[in-house]
């Protein structure tokens, strides 16, 4: 019997996460995010970061973490040491010595000028032929063996394709960080960083750009289509560009990285608003070269040439950032929720093996295959009730951390080349939104996106797929947070507003490439903002007013 006690998943402080999963996740996508804890326990290593991994465990549904340390991971003290005893062991240990030199070497020769050089020119062309491959197949025309074999082969590739997400991403931050750090030292506040990174992100405007395409040639037509039928009927070019478009992000997830999420295909009334209505052509960012530049002046001459370096390896780490998720989780991820449904509607119709076709989405991993193959597995009575109470336990209310403190060791106990890893992470961590503690004051306040006021309906996103439903060009998106997946989704808003986030978050690169205005981080969006009201966002001020 389930209860709904949060209890402590293992030693330590854990962090509620929501940044991929709010809740309810399906024992699938819990198994995929096993990937983490291996990629960072890689990525550590070869950066150097005094620690570990990052774990990665479930509780109810809901995802946890914590920064597994070096140092006794699994006996955390209460109360720190005193300081020369943590700088003695800080200094010593062999992990932390190795950690150390690994660090200094990172530092000296960046292993992210190769990660980033890679991902243009060999790792992101790899995932587009791999997941093109895998949407080609047509899993209503196999036989069960045949699909039985493909949903395994897609189960492994999506598990592959996380732990690279999560690889990727430790190398992403890095010179992100790393600049924030370095301008921090030279007194640059990061509200003064973070613009002279806009532009730096095509592939974030890189849907708007291609829609924007279809809108040109449907306009020169002079016919206002109603489906999408009416876009490919207008002229052969209309045709083309359209079906290049969903052959590319048909199959990706738009609204949430679970298996529940949508895809792109699956809305088509979203493809057509988009076109005819959506906010689609990108921010002209030619001024960040004049911020650029205002900003080396600030810098110590004798560190110019640094701060070149820095701004140049930010700029370039931003677009796979943003670049990263789609490839290596919302298209595969999407391709093996089309397989899923796939098998689902196929033991619906044989017989009512399940009583809905998504409930196949309550399988775990190593029952798909012999569910695939010959029927067996869980009854669809029992998948039914784990639907029925994985919906139950995502209307909980999580606590925002499990387990007793875990104190931090300060930051000056490290080798020199720690420090400045360790600070770098954090700077760009708590820009993201993920570390930042808001001070207590406006929760209709945040971080401003933008010049110009915007008035308009808001549309609160408790519920993804229910807010598009319900969602027009031009209302104002409330929503927790926003991730790559909202790309096509954001187009159609007039302005952004999230409960979390920082000034390096998605929703906060997005509303910057597109030019949507946006206050990010406004704590109490959810709570004191009702669907269907009028609202102004004014970026100026970063406030949210309720009219």
């Amino acid at each position: 019997m389930t209860t709904d006690v949060f209890a402590v998943p293992g030693p330590g402080a854990w962090e509620l996460d929501r940044s991929h999963y709010p809740g309810g996740t399906t024992a699938i996508s819990q198994w995929l995010m096993d990937g983490c804890p291996r990629a960072m326990r890689r990525a550590f290593a070869e950066l150097g970061v005094p620690a570990e991994t990052l774990q990665v465990e479930f509780v109810h549904g809901f995802m946890y973490s914590r920064l597994r340390p070096l140092i006794r991971p699994d006996k955390p003290a209460a109360k720190l040491p005193p300081l020369v005893v943590l700088k003695v062991a800080a200094r010593l240990h062999p992990g932390m010595r190795k950690r150390a030199a690994t660090a200094t070497a990172a530092l000296a020769s960046p292993p992210w000028r190769r990660v980033v050089d890679d991902w243009a020119r060999a790792t992101r062309p790899g995932l587009e032929a791999r997941n093109t491959e895998l949407q080609s197949v047509d899993a209503d025309a196999l036989d069960d063996g045949a699909l039985a074999d493909h949903l395994s082969k897609v189960l492994a590739w999506c598990r592959e394709t996380f732990e690279l997400h999560f690889y990727l991403h430790a190398f992403d931050l890095g010179p992100i960080g790393l600049l924030l750090y370095d301008c921090d030292r030279w007194g640059i506040a990061a509200a003064e960083v973070v613009p002279a990174l806009g532009g730096a992100s095509p592939s974030t405007a890189a849907p708007a750009l291609a829609l924007a395409e279809v809108r040109a040639e449907i306009t020169s037509g002079g016919a206002r289509p109603t489906t999408l039928d009416d876009v490919r009927a207008v002229s052969p070019r209309a045709r083309e560009l359209l079906d290049a478009y969903l052959a590319r992000r048909g199959q990706m997830l738009i609204t949430r990285y679970d298996l529940d999420g949508q895809t792109l295909a699956e809305r088509p009334d979203t493809v057509l608003s988009s076109i005819l209505d959506g906010k689609l052509d990108p921010v002209d960012h030619a001024p960040a070269h004049d911020t650029v530049a205002a900003l080396r002046t600030l810098v110590p001459a004798a560190e110019q040439a640094r701060f070149d370096e820095r701004i140049r390896e930010a700029r370039g780490a931003m677009d796979l950032r943003d670049d990263n998720g789609p490839y290596t989780v919302e298209w595969p991820v999407g391709i093996l929720r089309h397989a899923l449904l796939a098998l689902g509607r196929r033991r619906h119709d044989r017989g009512g093996r399940v009583h809905a076709p998504e409930h196949v989405f309550e399988l775990r991993p190593d029952e798909v295959a012999p569910f695939a193959r010959t029927g067996t597995g869980p009854s669809a009575d029992e998948l039914a009730a784990r639907a029925t109470e994985r919906r139950r336990l995502a209307g909980l209310t999580p606590p925002a951390r499990l387990g007793p403190e875990e104190p931090a060791p300060p930051l000056r106990v490290l080798a020199p080349s720690l420090q400045i890893l360790v600070g770098a992470t954090q700077l760009v961590l708590e820009h993201m939104g993920m570390t930042a503690q808001r001070p207590a004051g406006d929760p209709l306040s945040g971080i401003g996106i933008g010049t110009t006021p915007y008035r308009g309906r808001a549309r609160v996103a408790l519920d993804p797929e229910a807010a598009l439903d319900a969602m027009e060009p031009g209302d104002v998106l409330v929503t927790r947070f926003t991730t790559p997946a909202y790309n096509t989704v954001l187009s159609l808003a007039g302005a952004i507003v999230t409960a979390d986030g920082g000034a390096l978050c998605h929703a906060a690169v997005m509303a910057r490439e597109l030019g949507i205005p946006a206050v990010i981080g406004a704590s109490g969006a959810l709570v004191h903002i009702v669907d269907g009201t009028m609202v102004e966002v004014d970026p100026a001020t970063g406030r949210v007013l309720l009219l």
